[in-house]
């Protein structure tokens, strides 16, 4: 079991990749706490954890709400008395549109959750890993990183790109202490977030039809899968990847080469 012992905390871990990585790392041995704006969603992660013969823990925290993101830490400490890893996962698309159709309040909303959510979960999070040092992964996209296909998708894809700054500045800042921090980089993967997109107008910006699909050579088109994503997350977390640090993996099908 590559995570025996050790303690997992996972943002946005009610569904799609963070849920799918919460059972993988649980099966490999990873006691495991959820941090989720929905507490229901949380639990039903942990539900299926516990039945699989895992330990799980649901927080309901914002992330991009300090005081709740500090408190929901310290709940995952109290509980475990140890962090190891932290899956910095959560986030929303939030509105795409023309950027002059693209309100003050929409672009915040979306760089607060995506980017200040993960300034917040990595800083609170910081005081436990430093005890004895562990592993940082964070979800960005090949959008912002390697593709820019996604017109109209402004303040997300600024978000994705400022994630992986983010990420290549703290492994340099942490690695005396013996925390690694790697970008995993998803494309067209299957999971809920487009549940969170607002579309607006994307036909007044000319050509966006032709852009905005995702195309994945490997698999003739056909998404990826949460089981896949959180595969590689279990590979960056576990020592299996001791030496890799500062690094973004793509996860596309080769999507974000075209």
């Amino acid at each position: 079991m590559k995570l025996l012992d050790k303690v997992a905390v996972i943002t946005g871990g009610g569904s799609g990749i963070g849920r799918a990585a919460a059972i993988l790392m649980a099966e490999e041995g990873a006691k495991v706490a959820i941090i989720d704006r929905i507490l229901d969603t949380g639990q039903q992660t942990v539900r299926e954890v516990v039945d699989r013969g895992g330990c799980g823990l649901a927080v309901a925290a914002d992330v991009a709400d300090s005081q709740q993101m500090q408190q929901g830490f310290q709940t995952v400490f109290d509980e475990y008395q140890k962090i190891d890893i932290l899956f910095v996962n959560a986030g929303i698309n939030g509105v795409w549109s023309p950027l002059e159709d693209l309100e003050p309040d929409e672009w915040d909303r979306t760089i607060n959750t995506n980017l200040r959510g993960t300034f917040l979960t990595v800083k609170y999070a910081l005081p436990y890993l430093k005890k004895q040092g562990g592993s940082i992964v964070i979800t960005s996209s090949i959008n912002g990183s390697r593709s820019f296909r996604k017109v109209g998708a402004t303040a997300y894809v600024c978000s994705k790109a400022a994630q992986v700054a983010f990420a290549k500045l703290l492994a340099l800042e942490l690695a005396a202490n013996k925390i690694r921090v790697n970008v995993i980089c998803p494309g067209g993967v299957l999971t809920g977030i487009e549940e969170s997109t607002i579309k607006r107008n994307i036909d007044r910006i000319p050509g966006a039809a032709d852009f905005i699909d995702d195309l994945i050579p490997l698999t003739d088109n056909t998404a990826g899968s949460t089981k896949e994503v959180a595969q590689l997350v279990l590979f960056l977390v576990s020592d299996d990847s001791s030496f890799i640090t500062g690094t973004e993996v793509w996860i596309d099908g080769g999507g974000s080469l075209i």
